[in-house]
């Protein structure tokens, strides 16, 4: 079997899967089919912790190490970057096997979805991308649904206001990215800042007022005299993070009043209309600058308004994260209404990627996955054809 017939194979004979790609094709997506086995160095470094736990790993006889696809988002970004077409608008859909660890579940299911490249009406393309999601769930005969929304570039916007030290920046938007209590850990910062001495007292002082470039070489140079690249399982980069982290810590506290506004800001949920409010309320209370990022929010909500998406049933929280590292603005799930964990299509903008991916100028991107066996079990796939 070629691996361009494996996707529709897996797909079988389904009749939304056709009628699914139809769809994303009449709406300007064109078909991509990126290959199975992909470099994992992208996957190993780019994406969130969930899916590097799960990755299926080999290596070839040159010593690349390569994996089977965990998702689809990197490997349509690397074709498009290496096509013609990279740098220029584009747009490409897909449907086919992913591969992860899933305990209790097949580790073979199928995704598909959509991927925008080069994109400048940032905000119109982001409506654009949960509208078409809605479209699908509906297809699909999912009615009752419910539309989960947040950005994490107004968190970044917020720690940039904030001057926080880049160790502190980097822990806290690697927490949101994680799904992990900022509060608990933004209460450890207080708290880890007691005098106290411990082994490795000697690189911390050497490390005081470094940055992560500075610090990365000065450990880099410390493990090849020792001769070794990881200790513990842990790489020279996440090594030196820590060191630095530590070497901060020591100098002090986060500044109480910037703790204050982190958690004002963190408490912001519920009509997108209403959050922006509060958002321009919060930034000249806490004298910041946000402007941008709240004026790309509220653009964002009348395009979304003007697609049709009902504001008053949106969801949206300054705390709503993914769990995937390279997201940069919107993101998004939509579940069925009740189920909390297992969302039915997920997206969001990641702007960071092409560079990151080899790119030599920034590519904005947006794009969102369908999680096929979530849609098929609440709504009715039959449904389909009859909703086109």
């Amino acid at each position: 079997m070629t691996e361009a017939a494996a996707p529709r194979s897996a797909a079988g004979s389904a009749v939304w899967a056709d009628a699914l790609l139809a769809s994303f094709a009449q709406a300007g997506y064109q078909r991509s089919e990126p290959t199975i086995l992909q470099p994992a160095e992208p996957f190993l470094d780019l994406s969130g912790e969930d899916i590097r736990k799960s990755l299926y790993l080999t290596t070839d006889l040159s010593g690349e190490e390569l994996c089977l696809r965990p998702d689809l988002t990197i490997p349509v970004a690397r074709d498009y970057l290496a096509s013609t077409r990279a740098g220029q608008p584009a747009g490409f859909s897909y449907l086919g096997p992913v591969f992860r660890y899933r305990s209790g579940q097949a580790s073979e299911f199928l995704q598909a979805g959509i991927e925008s490249f080069g994109r400048q009406d940032r905000a119109a393309a982001d409506a654009e991308m949960l509208a078409l999601a809605l479209e699908a769930t509906a297809a699909f005969g999912v009615r009752d649904v419910e539309i989960r929304t947040g950005d994490v570039a107004l968190f970044n916007a917020l720690l940039d206001a904030l001057n926080l030290y880049p160790v502190w920046r980097r822990r806290l938007v690697k927490d949101f990215n994680r799904k992990v209590s900022l509060t608990d850990d933004i209460e450890q910062l207080t708290l880890k800042t007691a005098p106290g001495r411990n082994e490795y007292e000697g690189v911390l002082a050497a490390l005081a007022g470094s940055d992560r470039k500075a610090a990365l070489a000065f450990v880099t140079d410390l493990m090849s005299i020792a001769g070794t690249t990881n200790v513990g399982g842990r790489t020279t980069a996440e090594i030196a993070d820590r060191f630095l982290e530590q070497s901060t810590l020591k100098g002090g506290a986060l500044p109480r009043e910037a703790i204050a506004t982190i958690k004002r800001f963190l408490a912001i949920a519920g009509d997108p209309d209403d959050a922006v409010a509060q958002l321009r309320a919060l930034a000249a209370d806490a004298k910041l600058n946000l402007a941008a990022a709240i004026d790309q929010l509220e653009s964002r909500i009348g395009f979304m308004a003007a697609r049709g998406i009902d504001i008053r049933k949106t969801r949206f929280s300054t705390a709503f994260g993914r769990g995937l590292d390279y997201y940069t603005g919107f993101e998004f799930e939509l579940h069925h209404r009740g189920n909390g964990a297992e969302p039915l299509v997920a997206g969001g903008r990641y702007d960071g990627l092409m560079t990151q991916l080899g790119s030599a100028e920034p590519i904005p991107a947006v794009g969102f996955s369908v999680w096929v066996e979530a849609m098929t079990r609440h709504g009715q796939a039959t449904s389909f054809g009859a909703a086109q």
